[in-house]
């Protein structure tokens, strides 16, 4: 199992953090697989720094997709994306 570490803007942190957040938007630019842990480095957009707070998760399901694997490329480039956590 790999131990991948990336950064989270702090507003995501924070909801992270406190358990409302439980999902991870990221583009597929690395390799990640159910099982993996994620560290997640807090990191403040304005000051364009690393605060040293981190959270370690385990990673769950993974879904990877293109834009176009729906059929539906244009609709998303016109009115964007939603992910919904389910509870």
């Amino acid at each position: 199992m790999a131990i991948i570490k990336k950064k989270i803007w702090k507003e995501y942190f924070e909801l992270v953090s406190s358990g409302k957040k439980k999902f991870e938007l990221r583009l597929n630019d690395f390799e990640v697989k159910e099982g993996d842990t994620i560290i997640l480095q807090e990191f403040d957009s304005i000051k364009k720094e690393y605060t040293g707070r981190t959270l370690e998760k385990k990673v769950g399901y993974v879904l990877k997709f293109k834009l176009n694997d729906f059929g539906q490329e244009e609709q998303i480039k016109e009115k964007g994306l939603q992910i919904l956590q389910l509870e």
